[in-house]
């Protein structure tokens, strides 16, 4: 059992990181960030503060992998700070490997926050048997346009400020993935919201349980046989959960990586998998049709999978905690998890 953090109240203090790309200390990106850091001292009554190196810009940040991990070794062992955001994804938190004190994080647990490439630290919080948050980033979600959405306040609400048992997790009405350029140009400017389908059951019938792992598909393949790689004993009566970022892999990419969690028995243990909606719905057909295809490669058609989930590369999105025991009830397609997330 991973170790579970303390909820948020009101009035604590959480730190922001940079664990991969710099941007939020870019200059024409600054606003950005500091609209994020807004909503979280307004909409959670919480006291924000930049841990040392996480502004000093894309470029240094990418020069000192060293130093976006001294942020985040310190932010755990800083006793005031309750929680820990990452500001975005990127592409080489994996660089910050060496760096990385995994006593420091299992003696001082506390939420630890992120999607897309945070998927690397969230790894080392698992190594370290800590539960993590596989949801909201500042520039991001924090950071939406006009206000952030009541869908994703509601998953923050309900997962790190409560210790009750978190429960059934609806599909979000409307979603988006529509670019507008992060331009103060655009700050008043709402996304364009498109109605959701909801949750698809691909295959599957029944009710199945089990302890959820996983994040961006891409990313994981970053550490597959690597020490971050999980202990086979962890995949063991999980629930499964993948999703892909903004670069749109191409469908054959899903087969491949998805092939490779079979021939290490990874999904031969698993008891059900999530996946995430595609970013802008694209390979939205084809990606089923590989799931589905490489499930029927090694006769797994009796694994049950959810489909089109909120989570990951998508606005709205709910936050799935490491660990924590999920649920998916195929014959009335719903998802739901079966405890608290935070002491």
């Amino acid at each position: 059992m991973l170790k579970k953090p303390m909820r948020l109240k009101c009035g604590d203090t959480v730190a922001t990181i940079s664990p991969s790309w710099g941007g939020a200390g870019e200059s024409d990106l600054r606003w950005r960030y500091e609209q994020g850091v807004q909503r979280l001292e307004e909409v959670f009554g919480l006291h924000v503060v930049a841990m040392p190196n996480s502004l000093k810009g894309a470029q240094y940040l990418y020069e000192h992998p060293e130093a976006r991990a001294q942020d985040f070794m310190a932010a755990f062992q800083d006793p005031t700070i309750k929680a820990i955001i990452a500001n975005i994804g990127g592409e080489d938190s994996v660089r910050l490997l060496p760096y990385i004190d995994f006593d420091v994080i299992h003696n001082n647990p506390k939420i630890f926050m992120g999607y897309s490439d945070t998927t690397v630290p969230h790894l080392f919080c698992l190594k370290a048997g800590v539960s993590s948050f596989y949801g909201p980033a500042i520039l991001t979600d924090f950071a939406e346009n006009v206000a952030m959405d009541p869908y994703t306040i509601e998953s923050i609400e309900r997962t790190l400020f409560s210790n009750e048992v978190i429960g059934t997790i609806e599909p979000a009405e409307k979603w988006t993935s529509e670019f507008l350029a992060w331009s103060q140009a655009y700050k008043d400017t709402r996304r364009t919201m498109r109605n959701n389908k909801g949750y698809e059951v691909l295959q599957g019938s029944g009710v199945v349980q089990g302890r959820l792992i996983g994040g961006c598909i891409e990313v994981l393949d970053f550490v597959n046989g690597t020490e971050l790689w999980p202990d086979k004993e962890m995949w063991k009566d999980s629930i499964l959960f993948f999703e892909t970022s903004e670069e749109k892999p191409k469908p054959n990419n899903v087969r491949y990586w998805l092939r490779n969690y079979a021939l290490q028995g990874i999904l031969q243990q698993a008891n059900g998998i999530i996946f995430g909606k595609p970013q802008d719905e694209k390979y939205y057909e084809e990606y089923k049709a590989e799931i589905l295809k490489v499930l029927k490669e090694y006769q797994l058609e009796h694994l049950p999978v959810l489909y089109n989930l909120n989570f990951g590369h998508t606005e709205p999105k709910f936050i799935l905690p490491y660990g924590a025991l999920a649920e998916i009830d195929c014959d009335n397609s719903t998802f739901s998890i079966l405890e608290n997330a935070v002491e």
